[in-house]
């Protein structure tokens, strides 16, 4: 029997895994995997606020508002007016150009990474993760024997 630690090890070198490799596909548009993961949730979320886009992309408000001015600075995003004192951020033309040839590099890193299972195996795969990822890690939950 596989012991749970051991499988949690192993999504996280899976995680490092795509990580490093996302990271060497998207060096040469210029922009890093935390960038990129940036340009595509904007293109999901328009008009996200910083908040927003700070908790999607797994930063704190501090360390995303000085990416996104660094993104603003290159021209791949834009800050816009919001209601109230509130700033949303925006895609330029150029951050859409990158984020889309990105997607294409990561797509196809991703398919790659997969191609030892299955269709029906990698169904499995993302039914098992969503019922992980579905379990509250309360502090007081007892865990499972």
């Amino acid at each position: 029997m596989t012991s749970i630690e051991s499988v949690a090890l192993s999504i996280k070198r899976v995680q490092h895994r795509h990580h490093r490799a996302f990271t060497a596909e998207l060096a040469d548009l210029g922009v890093s995997l935390v960038q990129w993961d940036t340009l595509r949730h904007l293109e999901q979320h328009p008009d996200a606020s910083l908040h927003d886009l700070a908790q999607l992309t797994f930063q704190t408000d501090q360390s995303f508002g000085t990416l996104a001015t660094r993104m603003v600075d290159r021209g791949l995003i834009e800050r816009v007016p919001g209601p109230g004192r509130a700033v949303r951020h925006r895609l330029t033309a150029k951050g859409e150009e990158i984020r889309a040839e990105g997607a294409r590099r990561v797509r196809k890193t991703q398919h790659r990474s997969f191609d030892g299972l299955s269709p029906a195996q990698v169904d499995t795969l993302g039914e098992l993760l969503d019922l992980i990822l579905a379990t509250p890690l309360e502090h007081n939950a007892t865990p499972a024997t």
